[in-house]
């Protein structure tokens, strides 16, 4: 993996125009990953210590931080982000505060999973933002509360220590620890404002649950299935054909850009385990003038399988959801969807449960990640 570039140091002024022409960002190796803080897989920020400036639930915002220079308020300007007020020492004899004073905000992950890399953008804070950051996770099963969270007995585990970052800048960290992880801590030391959090990771969801349910979508990012690679990913992202849902405005599904060859657009998904698939829906919601003419379906069971046909090439209505019922079970650990000839897709479900094989190897992954 090569080296992740550090941003330090404040950003100058902001002096008009696009307040992003010197917005300091890098291309991560780790964004490949689901966003494991996405508010549409449940994820939220469900407590802070300090909001004095601009509330804790602007961290999870699907879009990137606004800046409007003339917006104010009672208590100062208003960020687009989360801010606390200004630490002070205790005395005027000790002005400053310690080394150790930080503000926190505890955020609840979407979908529990192993994280692989983490943003901290401080966009627009350019000579507000934290002087370092550090993020904690820890693994605590069912909805515990912040206090419950926060009790003496809680396990934590540095994911990314205390480290310098810079104002109005993407901060990148790339995350080595192979556990399954429920919450973040996130600290700002000593104060300041964070605009952006961004998890990137994979969701590793309870075998348990899946089991009881019995017949799930197989293809569900919050059930464990992720997207391995597509052909295009100009307009949106291909992960969006996998969140929870129905689409609800043209890019929150996917779509490639206009082919001028004779190829076509595809998705590979890695479903959590072998499973045997009986239903599928293709969604073409909110795509009318630019959804995909025809798709076609294909499986292949192991790494090393050979692909094969489940739904030949279909026609595909715009702005419609389109329901297949196979003739037979298809067993498959990945699923290639081929798009013809290029266009989106809103959403792609299958549905099935997992094989006694699968079942087996999920349970083994869950205790391996601790779970």
């Amino acid at each position: 993996m090569s080296e992740i570039p550090s941003f330090t140091g404040d950003a100058s002024p902001y002096g008009g125009g696009d307040p992003y022409a010197d917005y300091r960002t890098a291309d991560f190796p780790f964004t490949q990953y689901a966003d494991l803080a996405d508010r549409r897989l449940g994820a939220g920020v469900i407590a802070a210590n300090d909001e004095f400036f601009a509330e804790r639930e602007n961290l999870l915002k699907p879009d990137a931080a606004e800046f409007d220079p003339e917006h104010f308020g009672h208590k100062g300007k208003i960020m687009d982000g989360w801010e606390t007020r200004r630490r002070r020492g205790v005395s005027a004899a000790v002005p400053h505060p310690t080394d150790d004073d930080h503000d926190w905000a505890l955020v609840r992950l979407g979908a529990p999973g192993v994280v692989r890399g983490i943003v901290v953008d401080t966009a627009h804070f350019r000579g507000n933002y934290p002087q370092a950051v550090s993020v904690e996770a820890t693994s605590v099963a069912g909805s515990p509360s912040p206090e419950e969270l926060l009790a003496d007995d809680v396990k934590w585990v540095t994911l990314v220590p205390r480290t310098a970052v810079g104002g109005h800048a993407a901060n990148g960290f790339a995350v080595d620890v192979e556990q399954r992880f429920t919450h973040l801590r996130v600290n700002q030391h000593p104060d300041g404002g964070i605009a952006r959090l961004r998890v990137y990771g994979e969701v590793a969801p309870d075998p348990k649950w899946l089991a009881v349910l019995g017949t799930f979508d197989l293809a569900a990012l919050e059930n464990g299935a992720q997207v391995e690679d597509a052909s295009d990913r100009f307009y949106s992202p291909a992960t969006n054909t996998i969140q929870p849902g129905r689409s609800r405005k043209m890019d929150d599904g996917w779509e490639t850009r206009r082919r001028r060859d004779k190829g076509n657009d595809w998705i590979r998904y890695q479903l959590a385990a072998q499973s045997e698939i009986r239903a599928v829906e293709i969604d073409t919601a909110y795509l009318k003038g630019n959804s995909a003419g025809w798709a076609a379906l294909s499986v292949r069971d192991g790494e090393s399988g050979e692909w094969r046909e489940i739904l030949p090439r279909t026609r595909l209505q715009p702005d419609t959801n389109h329901r297949f019922v196979l003739d037979a079970p298809a067993v498959a650990t990945h699923v290639r969807i081929d798009i013809f000839p290029d266009g989106g897709i809103s959403r792609l479900r299958l549905f099935g449960s997992l094989t006694s094989d699968g079942a087996a190897r999920l349970n083994a992954r869950h205790q391996e990640l601790g779970g």
